[in-house]
């Protein structure tokens, strides 16, 4: 036994700390803390004094606050910290912190809880325990010693509940700068990165049948029906997208020749030209979540959002009501664009526009003359739209939540892009299962060349590694919520800022989404 620690020891990954060691740590922390929080009360005794000596000052009337304490023995936990002078200024709006934010809107005072807020000031609440304390008038004071609430990344009890409020089930602590993604793939068993041609062309069967039955169903059921069958085909569809990614990351077969040959295939019934997408698609994967340069989605900018009224009007909308199909814009802009791609790509951009082309070209007159106009929205537009709302879905769980954070070149960090600024999440086993576990999505980002039908033995043995890093949901209400109305234009302080905040009395479809869609997890 004895032996087994020294080699979990010896294997456990820079940076990770054990208990002890973490231990040793917070002691230290405790000891720091000490003086600064004598100091804070000393400084909040003297202003009380004052105020109570000079009542003839002149200055604004604030309300009273609430103050939980647990026991003096707990305070000597609180981290502290000299505040910005402005924390204290009584008059005038000062922007809060997201983490000020959730703690003033959390529940009533429970044990751990940093709940109390005086001039947007955090005290931790304990045990129920209560006193109104009367501030009739209040003073400017240069600094004093504000008590912060354990939220950036330390409180487990904090991310708890920050989770909680999203719609998430966990959020990761934030990666330590000193981990490489070298580091992180190299605890990944060797057997995650095989190929197995049996299984990839048994999944190619699997989509292929599936999306056989749900054309079937369509040419079966009557009208009341239809929106089922419509949901089945889109999903299954969405398993052809998921081979031919497979093959643009190489990871389908050994032969190259076979990849580009199924992928093109696999991505035609979706209008979708592979090269393009596997090129930029490949970018996305270099620089997930990084300004500028990720190819997937991006927060608006703000100077985009204030540069017209109609664009504006538009991006309300697209981000907001019409975000579950927003890949269709994206996939018009940036795939059918020769001006997008650099000058080696352009042949290959070719060829997969010639095909796709192709076979709008033979395919939809086909289908026209066969079952009509409306036979053509029935078995494939409707459908096709069933795929681009998973196609939306999965880009913005696995990629956008209030706490990621989109970042500049020069403070991007790899590891912590894919490792923290992406989501797992579950989904309906029948969805899974014909997506090819494509929700499975830290594992893929850590390493693109693990097949799909790996990928949860691959995240599986990064839970046991690096499981308190990593973002974890279950598809629920709350969290498309959460995306829909408050993820929309780049902060770099508070990542997002929602577009009712900025203007309000245009954004009547973000109060829709609030009034219409569920709250419940």
């Amino acid at each position: 036994m004895q032996v087994g620690r020294e080699e979990q020891k010896a294997s456990r990954a820079p940076g990770i700390l054990s208990t002890s060691d973490r231990l040793l740590e917070r002691r230290g922390e405790e000891r720091k803390a000490e003086p600064i929080l004598s100091f804070f009360l000393s400084q909040l005794h003297s202003v009380s004094n004052q105020q109570r000596e000079r009542p003839e000052v002149p200055v604004k009337r604030e309300r009273g606050f609430l103050l939980c304490w647990n026991s003096w023995i707990s305070a000597k936990n609180m981290a502290c910290r000299i505040a910005d002078p402005s924390v204290f200024l009584s008059t005038g709006h000062h922007q809060r912190t997201r983490s000020q934010k959730i703690a003033t809107l959390s529940a009533p005072c429970m044990t751990g809880n940093w709940h109390l807020t005086w001039n947007r000031l955090l005290v931790k609440g304990v045990n129920h325990k209560k006193w109104v304390v009367p501030v009739r008038r209040t003073r400017t004071v240069k600094a004093v010693a504000a008590p912060v609430a354990p939220s950036s990344a330390d409180s487990a009890e904090y991310r708890k509940q920050l989770a909680e409020s999203y719609g998430l089930r966990q959020i990761g602590e934030q990666l330590p700068d000193n981990i490489t993604l070298k580091d992180v793939i190299d605890t990944l068993p060797k057997t995650v990165f095989e190929i197995d041609d049996m299984k990839a062309w048994k999944s190619v069967l699997l989509s292929v049948t599936s999306y056989a039955f749900g054309l079937f169903m369509i040419s079966k059921a009557p009208w009341y029906l239809l929106p089922f069958a419509w949901a089945w085909t889109g999903t299954a569809v969405t398993g052809f997208f998921v081979i031919g990614h497979d093959c643009a990351h190489k990871s389908f077969s050994r032969n190259k020749l076979v990849e580009d040959i199924v992928g093109t295939l696999a991505f035609l019934p979706l209008i979708y030209p592979y090269e393009p997408w596997r090129f930029k698609h490949d970018r996305h994967h270099a620089k997930t979540n990084m300004l500028k340069e990720d190819t997937a989605w991006h927060p608006v900018w703000k100077a985009e959002f204030d540069s017209s009224p109609i664009l504006r009007k538009a991006i309300i909308f697209g981000y907001g009501p019409f975000r579950p199909w927003m890949s269709i814009g994206h996939w018009f802009l940036w795939h059918f664009d020769l001006k997008r791609f650099r000058s080696n790509e352009i042949q290959r951009v070719k060829i997969s526009l010639a095909c796709v082309f192709g076979f709008m070209l033979i395919g939809w007159p086909l289908i026209i003359y066969k079952a009509g106009i409306m036979g053509w929205i029935k078995f494939w537009l409707m459908p096709w739209l069933g795929y681009h709302f998973w196609m939306s879905t999965f880009t913005m769980v696995h990629h956008t939540a209030p706490h990621i954070p989109f970042k500049s070149s020069d403070e991007w960090n790899a590891a912590q892009a894919q490792l923290n600024g992406t989501v797992h999440c579950d989904y309906p086993s029948w969805i899974e299962i014909l997506c090819h576990d494509i929700n499975v999505h830290i594992p893929h980002h850590v390493s693109s060349r693990i097949p799909h039908y790996n990928l949860r033995m691959a995240h599986k043995s990064l839970q046991e590694n690096w499981g308190k890093y990593m973002n974890e949901a279950k598809w629920n209400w709350r969290l498309m919520k959460t995306i829909m109305t408050l993820c929309h234009v780049y902060d770099k302080e508070e990542n997002y800022v929602a577009f009712d905040q900025l203007a309000p009395e245009e954004s009547q479809p973000i109060a829709f989404l609030k009034r219409v869609m569920p709250d419940y997890a």
